[in-house]
């Protein structure tokens, strides 16, 4: 502030008048202004506010309503948050705004409208530090933008883009594009120079190139196409011919004017324009052709017959034409004409005999001649008076012929005229107007200026008129009403119906007139109303399916297994899908056949959608073969039944149970029970517990005393009951026992008995058991009781003495369920689905037999075995229900072929069949055998078919006489004219037709025009040429044809002159002579039809498919005639194809071996796995079914483990009792001390009844082995004598070392006096793996999944298996976890499926397709199949073929050709508008491309459509301008360039194809060349462009100049295209230029010197001399110098060495460059031989230096031969 008042106050003071000192004020005004500026920018708000984002819309209605809010605070400049207070108040931002809330339903409502894309801008103009590229490669990037809003859909109103973005992001506003380089336009290379354009004198030459491709994306414009250059062959001789005579277009086509137009006043003008033919009043036209009519009919008696005329065939009519494609649609004038082009058939419709006649087109720039001269209007008046006269004449003829007639001529001649008026339509359509047409003729100096007729030479009458018709545009009806649609039902969601409406011709387009459209409109439609029928709707429907099929899988292959019909598991079944009409009313079911609403079949087109799974896969139930455990041990002698306890009878059991539940019930498991029987039977028996200490009698310490059994009442199972019921059994007494003295011997207390040594009792065999003890210790020697023998230490029992006679029941397997008469039956055939359960109808019965057996011996009587356990033999079953065979309705008839037949007649067959939609089951109605019903169709009539009828030409009418009068050498009554005729439309039977049905149905119609001649006295008039007459054999003789002279031409004798006028032509006769040779390849081997097999009634069998067996393979004949043109084959007598044999090899499957035995488990003890395999016997071949997976070890195994559980109780180990003591020390005195026992360890089997039979030792467990022997201290007399130690005790859990185990023994012999019993237990520490040990459940991994053993594939079973496993690691029983209870929580049996094979199932053969062809030597006949069931698991493979050819019958390939193009004349005239003409020819080729047509018979080409390379409309002629001399004209257009693609080094850069004409000038004098038009250019998109490059080409140099060109990829030389900054160099001379000798100048532009020399360089850099250098001369491979090496001086003066053709044989070592410096070789060089110098030094001082000698050992002496003897060679 404070400065700003030191401002003001300043102002003061200057106010004040200082003015001496203004400036100096004024200065530091400035500077204190600009300081406070600065100051006020310098200092920022210290304090600011800021916002946060606008948050959520928020509202309670939808739309513009809402309210949205945001975060405000006051910041500090800094950045950190403040008090509101500190900001400035009024500046503060809102929080809270209105705002448009968004919901769902809006989406319809809103939308991004997207602009398009602005032009591509260069990313240079938008980024300042960009730069544009200097060379454009692939293009410019640029980048292209667009506007991009939300708007509502209905109107279009912008609204706010956060609507929008609530839907969808925002599209993105620009995109990168890339600007194309400019391309040049290109040229080709000049043409050859023209002759001069002049014979003599000062004339022009001319060369033209044309244009590949156009400038494009801004490059460079095309070149001039044009090089001129004057020439002058000679002089001229006389004065050089300045003038020309020019003839002008064709004009207009009109008709003469009435009499009374020409009588009045001055005649026309002949090139005023015309009046229309429409113009003219109708009447008078009319009475014209009337009177026309009239006089034609005089004149040429055309009373004769129409159809006699037509029939008399002129050639012309015969090769019709189809009608020419519409051009450029014309005005009615005729003015306007194309100049191109396809001129000649509109007006005319001319045939191929007659287009060369037909009219010339006109230019319509050319302006039509005016031709009043004064002699054709002085005659205007001698001519009307002629024509009158000559008029009323034949008029009074007429009445006079009339006159002479009788009543009856007259009548006949009405009604030959009135048919003749039917037949040829008449009326408005059929309007043919003949006019005529003039033409204007100029002279023209060479300047181009147009002078008088007088001043030109007419070498030859011009004629300047001609006749023509008048055109008329095609007129038509209007359009009929709709016919009725086409369906007659309502079916919304069907195909819609079709209805038409036509209308008709009313006038035929004429000459130049426009062409008729279409004729016939279509639309879809579908019929409403309340009266409309809902439409058929048609379904699938499908048979049940066939039984389950199950096939066996490769690795389950057995031999033995002959028959599988026990086969289970997963497979396929199969059914068969139809179509059926179902009413609307019901939805049709498509999936249950249980309605069984037999419907019948119809065409399955009928039916839309994807019909229902032919094929699926089932499940046949695996029989569960009953399994059983082991058999108990033998009972108790029991009662049968201790209920009834009466007989005496009684039997030992033993029993086994079912461990599974198997298919079918008990009913097919072995026996159960089996009995023996016995003696004294009893119930309940009292079972030893245990016996209890032995207690001496008479209370004393030790002797003889007593041991009172422990007893429990037990029954015949084992169990333990109550005691009361066993009363009737002996109760067991009391043992006898000893218990030693001091003195006596102790002997050790029985073992248990052994297990009975047999199950019975017989004559050779008997149960024994036995038990031992052994002696502890021996007595004293004085008053002890004695040891007993040794014999008395074992006692041997007899056991199971029963007779070994077992008896059991057996049972046969359960009948047929048969009905029960004592049950009422309810059985009706009642429909179920395959696959359900059965549905039940009655109760019946089974029974079976059983019958009592005696192991080993066969049946017994029933009493034998124990009544009590007989099985049933009758049981209660369900009958299932009867079921019928059902089958559809025969389906309708096939359609036999249209109603109508072109071409040959061959009878068809139709046919019909029926689906069996059930099989019968259970004794239901058998199927019917017949299921396919054929029958011959009926012939079928002949297509309608529609032809032009030609009428009769009508008189050649001449132009009129008016006109031609004036042209000299015009005769009134002859001349060139043209004529008219009608054409109608009839049917093949020749009834008449519509004009429209030829239209459609019919070729092109026939000309109504052509031109005519009528002869004048001079012309001579000759027939037609007769036909050739017959050859009598091939190349035999001459045949002729003739004609003859006609009227009044006989007599004349100018027309005898039989050179100018022949009436007879002769030829050789044709040597036909054919040849047929086979043409192709074979084709596919085709097997005979029916090569399927099919099951039963029809349905096919999944996989039986058979493929194979001896087919047949056709290759095509091709006949040809002596000329080498392809002929029907039918010329060279054969049937058009070659058959040979063939054979497709039969598939073979992979084969294996059967399966090996299994292995044994490979654990003894707990799980492990056992191991199959079979081996590989044969590979598949031939589209075989594959082998399994093999082992990846052994290609040739197969492999099948499965897991196996060893129980580790299933061998143990027994020990014997231990021997007899063997004392070791040497006093034997007292039988006591050290000694030891043996006794013997064998490994068992252990069964349900013990330990049964040896086997080897490594099955059982070596770690628990017992010992065999042990060494001990026997007790002496009066010792403490103990039992053996019990069994330690378990350690308890868990094992640490803190605790212990003990075992004990208690005493057998108390001791003497003074001795004490050794303690009498013992422990030791636990130690965990030592004596103690963990427990733990290990469950192994899955097995593979196992199915039944008849099971192929479907659902099985993996298993895994539990093992207990201590902490050791070792597997022990399980019975070791089970004790500590530990927790089994893993299912051990899960479910799994194994792939079911399936083989392929193909469809049948399609019909064989139509030829690929219709003519020509490649022709193949298709035929094609499907997939219906795709391969899986092993399954047979689909075969590589689906589709078979064969070839079609070769048929000649006839098409219509042009000739080339006549030269342009103009008739009379030197130059102007004239004609060209060209002819159309039939030719044949075989249709390959690589043989040229030949020229044949146009009759061969009669079938062919007329058309040419697709074109119909044939121009035979076409007007055209041969230019005058002097005129400057434009080529014609050339044909279009190569389709060329904008692409880089092969790349599409994407911006299309292009292709493109030009036109070039020719000049013909040097005086008009400012006169000549614009070069013209034409490009035009196109598709499937090439891609190419241009690049430069240089030629050799040549002194200081070579050529250098532009060359295009495919090798054409072209101007333009290659980019002008990369152009070499193409002149190279030098400053200042090179003087001295031998020197020339480089390509760098600096002298140097030729091959062989070398630079000598003045200090300046200049050349001063160039010197001989020796040259090492190198020779190469082909010089014959090649064996010598020679370094001489180059010979400078021999050339051999430079010419270019020794190029490549020899190389030169120059040392010096151009520049006189050394070359860097010779650095190198230099380099490299300095090394190999001290290389060699080194090596010479090494090689000379004296060697120490060795210090050899004798040692080495020895071995050095040995180490010789193997030098490394591996050949030694």
């Amino acid at each position: 502030m404070r400065l700003a008042g030191r401002a003001t106050g300043t102002l003061g003071v200057l106010r004040g008048g200082l003015l001496p000192s203004l400036w100096r004020f004024m200065l530091l005004f400035l500077s204190i202004w600009e300081l406070d500026a600065q100051t006020a920018v310098e200092t920022k708000p210290l304090y600011i506010w800021q916002t946060g984002p606008w948050g959520r819309c928020m509202g309670t209605e939808c739309g513009p309503g809402g309210s949205q809010s945001r975060a405000v605070w006051c910041a500090h400049s800094e950045g950190w948050t403040t008090l509101h207070t500190n900001c400035d108040q009024a500046e503060r931002p809102d929080n809270q705004q209105r705002c448009f809330r968004v919901c769902d339903w809006h989406k319809d409502l809103y939308d991004w409208q997207l602009g398009a894309w602005n032009q591509c801008l260069p990313v240079s103009m938008r980024s300042a530090g960009v730069q544009r590229p200097a060379v454009c490669t692939r293009g410019e990037e640029g980048i292209q933008t667009r506007e991009v809003g939300c708007v509502q859909k209905a109107n279009g109103e912008p609204a706010e883009d956060a609507i929008c973005e609530y839907f969808e992001p925002k599209p993105r506003l620009e995109q990168a594009c890339l600007i194309p380089c400019p391309r040049d336009c290109v040229v080709s290379e000049f043409s050859p120079w023209t002759p001069c354009s002049k014979t003599c004198g000062i004339g022009l030459q001319n060369r033209i190139r044309f244009v590949l491709a156009p400038p494009l994306f801004g490059g460079s414009a095309c070149p001039n196409l044009t090089e001129f250059q004057t020439c002058q062959p000679g002089f001229c001789d006389g004065e050089e011919s300045l003038y020309s005579l020019r003839v002008g277009p064709w004009g207009p086509c009109s008709v003469p004017l009435p009499r009374q137009a020409r009588q009045a006043g001055k005649p026309p003008r002949e090139g005023d324009k015309p009046s229309k033919g429409g113009d003219k009043p109708p009447k008078e036209g009319d009475k014209l052709s009337r009177e026309g009519d009239k006089l034609s009919r005089e004149v040429e008696k055309l009373l004769k017959d129409d159809d006699k005329s037509s029939r008399g065939g002129d050639k012309q009519s015969r090769d019709s034409d189809k009608q020419p494609a519409e051009a450029d649609k014309q005005d009615k004038e005729g003015e306007k004409r194309s100049k191109d082009g396809d001129k000649l058939t509109r007006g005319s419709k001319a045939s191929r005999a007659n287009r060369k006649l037909g009219k010339p087109n006109r230019k319509p720039d050319r302006p039509s001649r005016q031709a009043d001269k004064p002699k054709r209007q002085k005659k205007a008046k001698n001519k009307e008076k002629r024509e009158k006269k000559l008029r009323e004449r034949a008029q009074e003829r007429l009445k006079e012929r009339g006159k002479v007639k009788d009543p009856e001529t007259r009548e006949l001649i009405k009604k030959k005229r009135n048919r003749n008026r039917q037949n040829r339509p008449g009326g408005k359509s059929w309007d043919l107007q003949v006019g005529y047409q003039t033409r204007e003729v100029t002279c023209v100096h060479k300047s181009g200026n147009v002078e008088a007729l007088g001043l030109c030479s007419q070498e030859s009458l011009l004629v300047t008129y001609q006749a023509c018709v008048m055109s008329k545009d095609c007129d038509v009806t209007e359009w009929s009403e709709w016919s009725a649609c086409s369906k007659e039902c309502y079916d919304p969601n069907g195909p819609k119906g079709e209805r038409t409406r036509t209308r008709k011709v009313s006038q035929f387009p004429i000459g130049q007139g426009a062409e008729c459209p279409e004729l016939e409109e279509k639309e879809p439609c579908s019929p409403q109303g309340d009266a409309v029928p809902p439409c058929i709707v048609y379904s699938w429907k499908t048979t049940e399916w066939t039984e389950c099929r199950v096939d066996v899988l490769l690795s389950q292959q057995d031999r033995r297994r002959g028959n599988q019909t026990g086969l289970c598991g997963g497979g396929i079944q199969t059914r068969e899908v139809y179509c059926v009409q179902t009413s609307t009313d019901t939805p049709p079911n498509l999936s249950s056949l249980r309605s069984k609403e037999a419907l019948r079949p119809v065409d399955s087109d009928l039916c839309l959608g994807i019909p229902p799974n032919t094929t699926q896969f089932c499940h046949i139930s695996c029989p569960v073969e009953c399994e059983v455990s082991q058999w108990s041990a033998w009972g108790p002698c029991t009662y049968e039944n201790c209920q009834d306890q009466v007989a005496k009878k009684g039997f030992k059991l033993r029993k086994r149970k079912i461990v599974n539940e198997p298919t079918g019930g008990m009913g097919n498991c072995p026996h159960l029970v089996e009995a023996i029987p016995c003696e004294d039977p009893s119930c309940y028996d009292w079972l030893v517990v245990k016996l209890e200490e032995c207690i001496p009698d008479n209370e004393r310490e030790c002797g003889p005393g007593t041991q009172i059994p422990q007893v429990q009442c037990v029954n015949s199972d084992g169990e333990y009951v109550e005691r009361q019921l066993c009363r009737d059994a002996i109760l067991p007494m009391p043992v006898i026992c000893e218990v030693p003295c001091p003195k006596d011997c102790a002997l050790s207390p029985w073992t248990p008995w052994s297990l009975c040594s047999h199950t019975c009792s017989g004559k050779n065999t008997e149960g024994k058991q036995t038990r031992a003890r052994s002696i502890l210790a021996y007595n004293a020697g004085e008053g002890g009781i004695q040891c007993p023998n040794i014999s008395t230490l074992q006692e041997v029992r007899n056991c199971n003495d029963h007779p070994c006679t077992v008896y059991h029941w057996q049972t046969g397997p359960w009948g047929q369920c048969i009905e029960d008469s004592s049950i009422p039956a309810t059985n009706t055939s009642v429909g179920r689905a395959r696959g359900g359960d059965d549905a039940s109808c009655s109760v019946g019965m089974q029974t079976r037999k059983v019958i009592c057996v005696r192991v080993n011996v066969g049946q017994v009587p029933p009493k034998k075995c124990p009544e009590s356990l007989r099985p049933d033999t009758v049981r209660p079953c369900l009958l299932p229900c009867k079921r019928d065979c059902i089958v559809t309705p025969y389906s309708d008839w096939s359609p036999c072929p249209s109603a109508c037949q072109a071409g040959r007649n061959i009878k068809k067959k139709q046919s019909r069949k029926r689906l069996i939609i059930q099989l019968p089951a259970n004794g239901g109605q058998e199927c019917p055998e017949v299921l396919t019903q054929e029958r011959e169709c009926d012939a079928p009539s002949v297509c309608q078919g529609y032809r032009w009828k030609t009428h009769k030409w009508r008189r050649c009418q001449l132009v009129p006489w008016s006109v031609r009068q004036d042209s000299p050498g015009a005769q009134e009554t002859c001349g060139p004219g043209l004529q008219v005729r009608a054409v109608s439309c009839r049917k093949q039977d020749g009834g008449q037709a519509d004009v429209e049905a030829c239209l459609k149905f019919a070729s092109s119609m026939p000309p109504l025009t052509q031109l005519c001649q009528l002869p004048c006295q001079e012309d001579c008039q000759l027939s037609s040429w007769s036909k050739f007459s017959s050859c009598t054999a091939d190349c035999v003789g001459v045949r002729t044809r003739k004609r003859m002279l006609v009227g009044k031409s006989k007599k004349r004798d100018q027309c005898k002159n039989h050179q100018m006028y022949p009436l007879s032509e002769t030829q050789y006769c044709p040597c036909n002579k054919y040849n047929a040779q086979p043409v192709g390849n074979w084709s596919d081997c085709i097997l005979p039809e029916g090569g399927r097999m099919e099951g039963q009634l029809g349905m096919k069998v999944q996989g039986d498919i058979k493929e194979c067996g001896q087919g047949y393979r056709y290759q095509a004949m091709v006949c040809y005639d002596q000329d080498n043109r392809i002929v029907e084959t039918s010329r060279c007598n054969s049937h058009g194809y070659i058959e040979e044999a063939c054979i497709i090899p039969c598939p073979s499957d992979c084969k294996l071996s059967e399966w090996s035995n299994w292995s044994r488990c490979s654990k003894s003890c707990g799980s492990g796995v056992k191991v199959r395999s079979k081996w590989l016997r044969e590979k598949p071949y031939n589209g075989g079914r594959p082998c399994p997976k093999l082992d990846h070890v052994n290609q040739a195994q197969v492999y099948e483990v499965v897991p196996c559980l060893s129980d580790c109780g299933q061998y143990v180990w027994v020990a014997e009792p231990w021997s007899v003591w063997k004392v070791s020390n040497v006093d034997l005195k007292d039988n006591c001390g050290e000694g030891v026992q043996t006794r013997k360890v064998r490994c068992m089997l252990n069964t349900i009844d013990g330990p049964s039979e040896q086997v080897e030792d490594y099955l059982c467990d070596p770690e628990e082995m017992p010992l065999g022997a042990r060494n001990s201290r026997l007790p002496c007399p009066e010792d403490c004598v103990l039992s053996d130690w019990a069994a330690w005790s378990p350690c308890p859990l868990p094992c640490n070392g803190n605790k212990t185990r003990e075992r004990s023994a208690y005493p057998i012999r108390q001791p003497g006096e003074e001795k004490e019993c050794p303690p009498t237990t013992e422990t030791e520490p636990c130690k965990l793996n030592s004596n103690c040990f963990h427990y733990s459940y290990n469950i192994t991994d899955w097995s593979t999944c196992q199915l039944s053993d008849r099971a192929v594939c479907g659902n099985g079973i993996k298993t895994r298996m539990l093992d207990c496993v201590r902490s050791d690691g070792k597997s022990v029983d399980l019975k070791f976890c089970k004790e500590l209870g530990l927790e089994r929580k893993w299912p051990m049996n899960a479910s799994c499926v194994v792939e079911c094979p399936v083989n392929c199932q193909l469809s049948d053969w399609a019909p064989w397709s139509e030829c690929t062809h219709t003519c020509g030597l490649a022709g193949k006949l298709w035929r094609r199949r499907t997939v219906i069931q795709a391969p899986q698991g092993d399954g047979r493979p689909c075969p590589s073929q689906m589709e078979q050819w064969k070839p079609c019958l070769v048929k000649p390939c006839y098409s219509w050709r042009y000739s080339a193009w006549s030269e342009c004349k103009s008739e009379g005239a030197r130059c102007g508008e004239g004609l060209r003409f060209r002819n159309v020819s039939c030719f044949v080729s075989d249709g390959s491309g690589q043989q040229d047509s030949s020229l044949v018979d146009e009759e061969l080409c009669g079938d062919v459509e007329p058309s040419v390379d697709g074109d119909t409309n044939i121009v035979l002629q076409e007007s055209c301008t041969v230019p005058c001399p002097g005129e400057c004209y434009l080529t014609d257009w050339t044909v279009w360039s190569p389709c060329q693609l904008s692409c880089v080094s092969g790349d599409d850069l994407g911006f299309g194809s292009v292709q493109v004409r030009s036109r070039a000038v020719v000049a013909q004098d040097p005086e008009n060349l400012l006169q000549c038009p614009e070069q013209e250019l034409e490009a035009r998109p196109c598709t499937e462009g090439q891609c190419f490059e241009y690049k430069w080409r240089t030629g050799p140099w040549r002194g200081s100049s070579r050529q250098v060109w532009c060359q295009r990829s495919d090798g054409l030389n072209v101007t333009g295209g290659c980019p002008m900054t990369a152009k070499p160099m193409a002149d190279r001379s030098c400053d200042p230029p090179c003087t001295k000798p031998r020197s020339l100048c480089t390509e760098a532009g600096v002298c140097g010197c030729e091959e062989g020399y070398t630079e000598v360089m003045t200090s300046d850099g200049l050349l001063d001399q160039c010197t001989v250098i020796p040259v090492l001369e190198i020779p190469t491979a082909g010089d014959n110098k090649a064996d010598v090496k020679t370094i001489r001086a180059f010979n400078p003066t021999q050339p051999a060495a430079s010419t270019p053709g020794r190029a490549g044989r020899t190389w030169f070592l120059q040392p010096f460059g151009p520049d006189g410096k050394l070359k860097t070789w010779v650095y190198g060089v230099a380099a490299g031989a300095f090394v190999l110098l001290v290389f060699i030094i080194s090596m010479t001082y090494l090689a000379c230096k004296k060697p120490k000698k060795p210090q050899r050992r004798q040692m080495n002496n020895r071995l050095k031969p040995l180490t010789l003897a193997y030098d490394g060679d591996a050949d030694m």
